[in-house]
């Protein structure tokens, strides 16, 4: 393991926002699609690099304040009366890491319609914000199952007809630039997309250190987790419970981190899962638990794509696997299993057995001890982390507890409307 960890900032970015746009075909690439847009019109306005590196992230990220399947569809069909719930929640989870502020106010304003904006179309939030509004718009008038040469003129017409109500007509004429070129809507649609942005996009030779990867992570570990009052604080206690192992066995301060990484992004699969099943108040039936077990697999394959992380897409993906090879959906043996995913795996579920339930309440130390041990005798988990868990036992439950309660107070205070906006 690399003692100085850095990633590219566009395949960390590009890999994660595709997890966002993983739940139903409605969405597949929408994020890319429309960070696609915002590149072509920013160019043809001469944003400078850094005015380019703050609305592609904004584009990449536009939607994270929308945190369910069903909550997405609807607003891919213009089928959302309150746009405004989602934008705020983009902001206030963007605003968290500094240099996504300036990202984090396009994403708040990124459904503002002209019209009811008060102040210049030369204030660079105004202009920015209306170049993300319009290209989110396109993509979503875009018919995924019809051939894109014999609709894109329709979707020309339908925006010059928007021209000084959604939109100013400075933000339409930079589409009208871009959108004559058959290129242009080949590339929008182009299953190479990922490779275009990554490749030649803006970011392409921005990288970022250890400690920016972390904020990121933690970044999506909320995006997974405040789907449900249920797992809101999960993927933070998960990530605590295997950095305090990790440290206890002896890994490196690098590898503690990277662990607590793979520990925030280790449910990220999950964001392809619909909150039906995910608060579903009973046990889930075959073919629900059917669709669960496709989260792991989610987990890997987006963690897999991003250079200099495809250690920890095992760590973080293999959280459901067993010494004996009948977890899921790998189903791999003792032989596979590093310490990483064994320690991931005790750390996943002594977090789980804890925490409140829709289906059952959390369990006692006591109860949860007696699970994770005949887990271990049975041959599922390591013995010997099963036994550094309990040996510390009391250290890491305090860890753990600490930093639920400060996620559960971030969650409570600035999300406590969430269930009732995605219910709605």
């Amino acid at each position: 393991m690399r003692q100085n960890a850095t990633v590219n900032l566009g395949n960390l970015t590009l890999s994660l926002s595709d997890a966002m746009d993983l739940a139903s075909p409605l969405l597949i690439h929408h994020e890319q699609r429309v960070a696609f847009v915002v590149w072509e019109l920013g160019k043809i306005a001469g944003f400078s690099d850094e005015r380019l590196e703050n609305i592609f992230m904004a584009a990449l990220l536009h939607d994270i304040g929308a945190l369910s399947m069903e909550e997405k569809i609807s607003l891919r069909n213009f089928e959302v009366d309150n746009v405004e719930s989602h934008c705020i929640r983009g902001e206030i989870l963007l605003s968290n890491i500094p240099w996504l502020k300036r990202s984090s106010k396009i994403v708040r304003y990124h459904h503002r319609e002209w019209q009811h904006w008060e102040e210049s179309i030369e204030n660079p939030l105004v202009f920015d914000s209306q170049i993300l509004f319009l290209a989110d718009y396109i993509e979503r008038q875009v018919i995924r199952e019809q051939y894109i040469l014999h609709q894109h003129e329709h979707i020309i017409s339908r925006i010059k007809s928007l021209s000084g109500s959604l939109f100013h007509p400075r933000i339409i004429n930079l589409f009208l630039m871009a959108s004559h070129r058959e290129e242009f809507w080949l590339d929008l649609v182009s299953p190479r997309l990922y490779s275009l942005l990554l490749n030649r996009g803006p970011l392409r030779k921005k990288e970022i250190d250890l400690t920016n990867i972390s904020l990121l992570s933690e970044l999506f570990r909320n995006i997974i987790d405040f789907r449900s009052r249920f797992t809101s604080t999960h993927s933070s206690g998960v990530a605590t419970a295997a950095a305090k192992l990790s440290e206890r066995f002896g890994l490196t301060e690098t590898e503690i981190e990277l662990m607590r990484v793979a520990g925030n992004l280790h449910d990220i699969g999950k964001l392809a899962i619909p909150n039906s099943i995910l608060e579903k108040p009973g046990k889930l039936v075959k073919k629900e638990i059917a669709v669960m077990k496709s989260h792991t697999y989610y987990t890997y394959w987006i963690i897999d794509t991003i250079g200099g992380l495809q250690q920890i897409a095992e760590w973080a993906a293999y959280h459901h696997e067993r010494l004996d090879g009948s977890g899921y959906p790998f189903h791999c043996t003792e032989a596979e299993l590093s310490t990483g995913a064994r320690i991931m795996m005790v750390a996943d579920i002594f977090t789980a057995l804890t925490e409140d339930r829709p289906y059952r309440k959390g369990m006692s130390k006591g109860r949860v001890a007696g699970i994770i041990k005949r887990f271990a005798n049975r041959g599922l988990l390591d013995p010997g982390i099963v036994c550094l868990l309990f040996e510390n036992l009391d250290e890491i439950s305090s860890d753990v507890i600490e930093q639920q309660n400060i996620v559960r107070d971030f969650y409570e205070k600035q999300f406590s409307f969430i269930q009732g906006a995605n219910n709605a």
